[in-house]
């Protein structure tokens, strides 16, 4: 790769000096591009289906010279955020030939962004491809976007499910009376019959706690349309054939079996993003959860939920040779790998505190927070590190999310290290983007209750309630 997309920032994090920001890369390959005076337009729609359609425009240098390697990279890690904030399964590009081909064959069967591919082509359920066309044929924009959750009426069962533990919380009149947080593993099952259970197993003990059950809403990482699971790492041990029999369907299942009562499913970091915005009273919110993996969702300016997947997790924040990659998608330098317990670990590792291998990655995550609580700054040092690199991809994160409020919750800011995260993410913003810092408002709830069961308790006024009978 060349040097225009590989910028070293002002502030290094601590343990990770290699860390190369793609937003100081993609701003550096832009100024070039605007300083030739030669930038030849590049615009890529992403259709979900006919009533969704999102579309980016740009400018690269026209094919044939010094820069060809910097644009092929800068429009294919273009692409793959857009995929990743947005989602879609027809791809329609008016740019260079070369650079459309580029893309071609990287989400070819085969090609480097396969996996992508395949994944999108789940989730939309329809073949995933990259077309070209000319200027003049890219579609208009079409983005919906629903009023879903916010309602605090009634009594309300709030779940949150993470790959590494399950909370449950029972809400009466927008309070959360009780809440509960349980181990699971469910990434490891193959039997769907495990993630019923422990489900039901969850609602069943909140409903123990209220006087009856006026609805149901439920936060888990993955892509869920129309309350059906399309695609999420929670289920990925199910073989293919029991997914579309018995997962797809989990949750209208447990709706009839609750008698049909309203119940409405959110990605995780939507359900965070909500949170933020029930909290603050305000829109434009983004929301960043750190668990597991790392979960993002958007509240617009109109504190409306949009149909986009916010993906982060799988985003590209990183543009260095060697990045870190994420086992699941085989991809360097996404989001997973910086702000999640898979990030700390790999960065604990880095600082020279010693983990274990036969805890699980949530009991590395609080051998980490308990070393921190002995002031080992090693541990410190990891949190500060998740701060900086946060702080470099908040600022790629508002160039394509209209953002003026970031909530923060999640395993991983726990304890003293959410304040090291904070803190270290704030003096990045102060240092490289100061516009952005005089704007955006950064916010991590201030009990450590809140942090860890906030996402039940947001998940829970999902569903309106309507006019029926109520679950007993």
């Amino acid at each position: 790769m060349s040097s225009l997309l590989l910028q070293t920032p002002k502030l290094a994090p601590v343990l990770d000096p290699g860390f190369r920001p793609a937003v100081l890369g993609d701003r550096e390959y832009g100024e070039a591009v605007r300083a030739s005076g030669r930038g030849v337009p590049l615009e890529i729609a992403l259709q979900r289906n006919p009533g969704a359609i999102s579309v980016h425009r740009t400018q690269v240098f026209p094919s044939g010279g010094a820069h060809d390697a910097d644009t092929l990279r800068y429009a294919e890690r273009l692409l793959k955020f857009l995929l990743w904030q947005k989602g879609g399964h027809r791809i329609i590009v008016a740019g260079p030939a070369p650079v459309v081909e580029h893309l071609r064959r990287a989400y070819a069967p085969g090609g480097a962004r396969a996996f992508d591919a395949e994944f999108m082509g789940r989730v939309y359920e329809k073949p995933f491809s990259v077309e070209q066309v000319g200027e003049d044929r890219i579609p208009e924009v079409v983005e919906p976007s629903n009023k879903t959750g916010g309602h605090l009426d009634g009594c309300r069962i709030g779940f949150d499910a993470g790959a590494s533990d399950r909370k449950v919380a029972a809400v009466i009149e927008g309070k959360a009376v009780w809440s509960e947080e349980v181990i699971w593993h469910p990434r490891d099952q193959k039997d769907p019959a495990y993630h019923h259970g422990e489900i039901n197993s969850a609602l069943k003990a909140a409903a123990a706690r209220m006087p009856r059950v006026d609805a149901i809403g439920v936060s888990s990482a993955g892509v869920y349309i129309n309350n059906r699971v399309m695609v999420a790492s929670l289920f990925r041990g199910i073989p293919r054939d029991l997914f579309e029999k018995r997962i797809k369907p989990l949750f209208m299942d447990l709706r009839r079996e609750w008698g049909g009562i309203p119940l409405e499913v959110a990605n995780d970091g939507d359900v965070t993003a909500l949170a933020g915005a029930m909290t603050l009273g305000a829109g434009a919110v983004l929301g960043i959860a750190m668990g597991s993996s790392e979960a993002a969702g958007w509240v617009t300016p109109e504190k409306c939920l949009t149909d986009w997947l916010s993906e982060l997790a799988f985003a590209p924040i990183d543009y260095r040779d060697g990045a870190p990659v994420d086992e699941w998608s085989g991809d360097a330098g996404c989001g997973v790998q910086y702000f999640s317990q898979v990030g700390a670990i790999r960065l604990a590792a880095a600082a020279g505190l010693p983990l274990p291998e036969t805890l699980t990655p949530a009991e590395k995550l609080k051998e980490i927070q308990e070393a921190l609580s002995r002031h080992d700054e090693r541990a410190a040092n990891v949190f500060r590190s998740i701060g900086t690199c946060l702080g470099y991809a908040l600022a790629r994160y508002a160039e394509f999310y209209d953002v003026q409020n970031v909530l923060i919750l999640g395993r991983v800011t726990s304890g003293a290290g959410g304040t090291l995260i904070l803190g270290e993410t704030r003096a990045v913003l102060a240092e490289e983007f100061p516009g952005l810092a005089a704007r955006l408002r950064l916010h991590l709830p201030e009990e450590e209750s809140e942090r860890r069961v906030g996402q039940a308790v947001a998940a829970a006024s999902l569903p309106a309630i309507k006019d029926r009978e109520p679950h007993g």
